[in-house]
């Protein structure tokens, strides 16, 4: 497991209580008692109707968010004379509720599993407008994709080629597909977030680019869309994406040769601020950078330039997120001549593995009042039988945090929920959605009576009959 000590703790903020505007969701604010409100509703309301820990989503902010960035990337596009089609990578967070509020911002939807591409169906999305990735599609995924017509296949290997073509002819269907190239580039991020090096599971090397090309055009049953590759994920600029651009339109230039190819994907992977010391460029910024790359390289090599793909995911829905804990014990522990205060919250890496599995840096705020106390060092941690069970790592609190106080990490929008386990056999915790002053569940939470059921091991009999008193699964649903 990965380490979360930090090497160097950030001096203690002016103001405990308050909320950076880059972290938390846009329009978020305190009340006259002090309580966090995010889309019109207050902490103490969220956690009294649906219990704690409990996954806050900002819809208007998701659908703010997609919007601007569907409008950036065709923006930069038309200044250099194409397109952009957008992607939401459903991977980021996916539920019936979302796939709905990115499709009518005019994004299409990417998937890479058979689960998730049955909730993109379910939800209404066309297949048309889907995309599916994935290292390892099972025959039934690729059969099943290429039944309902879907928009595009990430092809993945060599042998995924063959599969794909061999589904498609099956169906008597020409299936349109991408082929995803390890392009070299190593973004600045975690090891385990950088997914354009050799040494990895996704995609095939530049150098057989041209080969594997040539190879899918030779099935009358696939439709060749283009390269595709992705980087990494949390990347601040365009450098990044820039200098991909430029190695994977080489061998684009030479498939062009052969015929055209219509379309260059470029995947997604940019960044937000969990932190006030994370400083993410802008999405117009990186939009015209990555732009401006192709349209010098398309030049270079003498082609004309593609349509351009991405894929966000995080950039759209972490900001939007934070989850609310309550606080049930708390233990100063003295390190280097200070005291870091072990502040106990009733979830952990059950509802958040980022800080496990990556040192994932967060924000923690009081949510149900203010303190004029000083700020105090915390570690925020869970309830789980682990020592590495750490939600926010190194932040600070008013001194006088106290068992029962609701506390909120915020920009939790991504990757929490999709990552979200039952260790120790703690419940799934439920996601609401708040909108003008309204709040809905759109992802039920589960209950210890779940957790049972799905236990062949038991009798019936010995399974507690269902609970009455309020679980964290009610509430109005979408």
């Amino acid at each position: 497991m990965a380490s979360t000590a930090s090497a160097v703790i950030p001096a203690a903020p002016d103001d405990a209580n308050a909320l950076a505007p880059t972290v938390w969701p846009a329009g978020a604010v305190r009340d006259d008692a002090g309580r966090i409100v995010v889309g019109g509703v207050d902490a103490t309301t969220l956690a009294e109707r649906y219990g704690t820990p409990l996954y806050v989503l900002d819809e208007q902010v998701v659908r703010d968010r997609a919007e601007r960035t569907r409008v950036a990337f065709e923006t930069a596009a038309r200044s250099i004379g194409s397109d952009a089609t957008v992607y939401y990578a459903g991977k980021a967070f996916l539920s019936g509720a979302i796939v709905r509020w990115v499709t009518e911002a005019g994004l299409r939807v990417d998937v890479c599993t058979g689960g998730e591409l049955a909730v993109a169906l379910a939800a209404g999305a066309p297949p048309e407008r889907i995309g599916f990735h994935g290292n390892n599609k099972s025959i039934a995924e690729i059969e099943r994709a290429v039944e309902v017509g879907l928009g595009s296949i990430v092809l993945d290997s060599e042998a995924e080629i063959e599969r794909v073509a061999e589904a498609a002819a099956r169906a008597g269907r020409v299936q349109a597909v991408r082929l995803r190239v390890n392009s070299g580039v190593h973004a600045s991020t975690h090891e385990f977030l950088a997914t354009a090096h050799e040494d990895q599971k996704f995609g095939v090397t530049l150098d057989r680019a041209v080969e594997l090309g040539a190879r899918i055009r030779a099935h009358a049953s696939l439709e060749f869309l283009g390269l595709h590759c992705h980087i990494g994920s949390q990347i601040f600029d365009s450098a990044g994406f820039a200098e991909s651009a430029e190695r994977l339109l080489a061998a684009h230039a030479a498939l062009s040769a052969v015929a055209p190819v219509p379309e260059l994907n470029l995947g997604g992977g940019f960044g937000i601020a969990y932190t006030e010391s994370d400083d993410p460029t802008p999405i117009e910024r990186i939009a015209d950078g990555i732009a401006t790359a192709i349209e010098a390289a398309c030049h270079a090599h003498g082609v004309p330039v593609p349509r351009l793909a991405f894929e966000p995911g995080r950039t759209i829905v972490g900001p939007a997120g934070i989850t609310l804990y309550t606080v049930g014990t708390i233990k100063p522990v003295p390190i280097e001549g200070a005291w870091r205060h072990y502040v106990s919250v009733d979830g952990g890496m059950s509802d958040n593995l980022r800080t496990a599995l990556y040192g994932a840096d967060y924000t923690v705020r009081i949510a149900s009042r203010v303190s004029t106390a000083e700020p105090a060092l915390v570690r925020v941690v869970g309830k789980h039988c682990e020592s590495g069970d750490v939600v926010v790592d190194t932040g600070y609190l008013p001194h006088d945090v106290q068992p029962g106080d609701l506390v909120a990490v915020a920009a939790t929008g991504a990757y929490c929920q999709p990552l979200s386990n039952n260790y120790n056999h703690v419940p799934r915790p439920p996601v609401v959605a708040v909108r003008d002053g309204e709040a809905r569940v759109i992802v039920r939470g589960e209950t210890i009576e779940d957790l049972l059921a799905r236990d062949a091991g038991l009798e019936a009999s010995a399974r507690p009959a269902p609970t009455t008193a309020k679980s964290a699964s009610e509430g109005t649903t979408e």
